[in-house]
C-alpha cells in the first residue's frame, strides 16, 4: 500500500533520489536552465517535502513551495526509476494540489523542461489541467523551460 510521508530529507534513499533527479535535469538541460533543487534548497522553511513510500521502498518525491499567500509552486517531482508507470507522480501531484487548496492558494505553478525526458511529465501536467504561462518566481525565460499554472 502506498503511503505519503512528509519530510525524510535525512533518509539516504531520499538523498539518492534527489541526487538522481538533479543529475538527470542537468544532463538534459543547460546548467543555467536546470532548476532542480538540491537537498539544502528543499530544506527551506517555505517548502513542504513529501515522499511516497510502499513499505520501505521510496516510490517518488515532490515538494510544495509557498511563493505568496495565494500562490504555490510544485518542486522536485520525481518518480524512482524502478517504480515508473505505477501512478506515483499522479498520486504526488494530486496530493500537492489538495494541499495547495487547504492552504488557500488560488493557483499553483511549476517549471519543467522541454527536453524529450520531460514529455511524460508534461502530458501528466496537461491532463491535470495545467496550462502554459509566463515565467514566474524569478525564473528566466528560456526555450529549455516550460512554465505552467493551474487555477484552483
Amino acid at each position: 500500500m502506498m503511503e505519503l510521508r512528509e519530510g525524510g530529507l535525512d533518509d539516504p534513499r531520499v538523498l539518492a533520489l534527489v541526487a538522481h533527479h538533479q543529475a538527470e535535469a542537468h544532463a538534459s538541460t543547460p546548467s543555467e536552465n536546470a532548476h532542480a533543487m538540491n537537498v539544502d534548497g528543499l530544506r527551506h522553511r517555505d517548502i513542504s517535502f513529501w515522499g511516497l513510500w510502499e513499505g520501505e521502498y521510496l516510490l517518488g518525491i515532490a515538494a510544495l513551495r509557498a511563493l505568496a499567500s495565494d500562490h504555490g509552486e510544485i518542486k522536485s517531482m520525481r518518480t524512482a526509476p524502478a517504480h515508473l508507470r505505477r501512478g506515483v507522480a499522479r498520486t504526488l501531484l494530486t496530493h500537492l494540489i489538495a494541499l495547495a487548496r487547504t492552504r488557500g492558494y488560488t493557483r499553483v505553478s511549476l517549471e519543467t523542461g522541454t527536453a524529450p525526458m520531460f514529455e511524460a511529465a508534461n502530458r501528466m501536467y496537461e491532463a491535470a489541467g495545467f496550462t502554459d504561462g509566463p515565467p514566474f518566481g524569478g525564473y528566466p525565460e528560456s526555450p529549455h523551460n516550460r512554465f505552467m499554472t493551474l487555477s484552483l
